[in-house]
């Protein structure tokens, strides 16, 4: 596909600290770029991580992060239910504990320059500059990124 001006810019960022990590995070982006509307445009390198905010008895459950950057027209919101639905897919099952170990947990950090504030989405990603697991991977591929809403 090539890129139109319909087309934007989004940032997943994805972990895995349970099962064969490295194979959970492959099958989320193939799954992803399964997508009819979306081109791979950037993929960082894979970083081990340790889990922050997590119970004492996972804190040697260490993550694989990575960042994928894709360009789509897909409206956000429906990625939003597309990657819910990558996670199922994929093993993830949610609980109350939302820091518990997962299969798969893919974070939309950015799409485009929209600033958005609605139920259960929130762009950019109100936590992404805190976690070194996003941090390092999206500087891999986007050194020169500035999100919206940044200050400085």
């Amino acid at each position: 596909m090539n890129r139109t001006a319909c087309d934007i810019e989004i940032g997943f960022s994805l972990g895995s600290n349970l099962g064969d990590r490295k194979n959970h995070l492959t099958a989320a982006k193939e799954r992803i770029l399964d997508e009819p509307h979306g081109r791979l445009a950037a993929q960082s390198s894979l970083y081990e991580t340790e889990p922050v905010g997590v119970k004492a008895e996972y804190h040697n459950m260490d993550f694989i992060n990575a960042v994928m950057i894709v360009e789509s027209r897909l409206p956000v919101e429906c990625w939003l239910h597309r990657l819910a639905a990558i996670e199922k897919e994929l093993g993830r099952r949610r609980s109350g504990d939302r820091f518990a170990p997962r299969t798969m947990d893919v974070d939309i950090l950015y799409a485009g320059n929209s600033c958005i504030d609605s139920d259960g989405l929130t762009i950019p990603h109100p936590r992404w500059s805190a976690r070194r697991f996003v941090v390092a991977p999206l500087a891999e591929v986007r050194p020169d990124l500035i999100l919206p809403g940044m200050e400085y």
